[in-house]
């Protein structure tokens, strides 16, 4: 081997063992990280799942519960007691607020006695207890509410059903619901259907027509206060030849004072009218000229 030769061989080999020792520096540097990072638990597992640092992970010691106090004590006790209390009473109050059968039930009986029906003593009672005359017209719009048969009769049936369409199962509440009965003769309608009614309610059950001195009161009652006519036509039946009035004649004195003028110009005598009307007309007209 030449010189040139041992001096290349020689360099290799210095070469090779500077990147050795190079390496195991390195190693030696990398095992004294991980063995700190080890020592300060940061490392992670290989192969597992990583997991936040133990300073991060630890939980938040429990926060002691504060004792209550004596004051704490009965403030609790208090709103359990106001608790139970207003509990208590919205269920009065909504009991009292809904209907009860039975209640209407005992509200009949100390107008009907032992009997199933209030008749003309526990009427009278009744509307002395109510604040109402029994002629007052509200009293027939109360009857025809109940679908009431005979005048001066409720039947125990008839109360019940009657009552509890109303929602009134005592004095104070069938009180409170008068301005709504004396409503309910605004409406048009409803009106002449407790028109209709009252000519049936009245009227003997053995008879077909009304007689006449109780068709002047009802007219009297239903129209006496709307219809301006009706006073001369009140006289006119006085001095007229009937005793009864029939249903139609009935139903038609409602249709007249409906629809035709006070001065009577817009009635047609060629019309399908009754025969009393049209004799009311004429009696009507002559005492005019007179």
């Amino acid at each position: 081997m030449t010189a040139v030769q041992r001096q290349c061989t020689d360099d290799i080999l210095r070469q090779g063992n500077f990147q050795l020792n190079s390496h195991l520096t390195t190693l030696a540097s990398i095992h004294k990280i991980h063995h700190t990072l080890h020592r300060l638990n940061l490392t992670e597992d290989v192969g597992q799942d990583s997991h936040p640092p133990a300073c991060c992970s630890r939980a938040m010691p429990p926060r002691k519960k504060r004792r209550p106090s004596a004051g704490d004590d009965m403030s609790a006790k208090k709103s359990r007691q106001d608790s139970v209390f207003r509990k208590h009473e919205t269920t009065q109050i909504r009991e009292e607020d809904t209907f009860s059968s039975k209640r209407c039930l005992e509200w009949f009986y100390e107008y009907a006695g032992c009997d199933e029906v209030v008749g003309p003593e526990g009427m009278e009672k009744f509307c002395e207890d109510i604040g109402v005359e029994p002629e007052n017209v509200v009293m027939l719009v109360l009857a025809w509410k109940l679908d009431a048969q005979s005048m001066g009769y409720f039947t125990l049936q008839e109360w019940l059903r009657g009552m509890g369409s109303l929602q009134c199962d005592s004095t104070e509440r069938l009180r409170n619901s008068l301005e709504y009965l004396r409503s309910v003769l605004n409406d048009s309608t409803s009106f002449k259907l407790i028109y209709r009614y009252a000519f049936d309610f009245a009227r003997e059950k053995d008879q077909r027509s009304l007689d006449l001195n109780t068709a002047k009161c009802m007219l009297g009652l239903l129209l006496g206060k709307t219809w301006p006519l009706f006073p001369v036509f009140n006289q006119f039946l006085e001095q007229s030849k009937y005793k009864v009035i029939n249903k139609d004649q009935w139903c038609n004195v409602l249709e007249f004072s409906r629809t035709i003028n006070l001065d009577l110009s817009n009635y047609d005598e060629d019309g399908a009218w009754p025969v009393l009307l049209d004799e009311f007309v004429e009696w009507y007209k002559e005492r005019q000229m007179s």
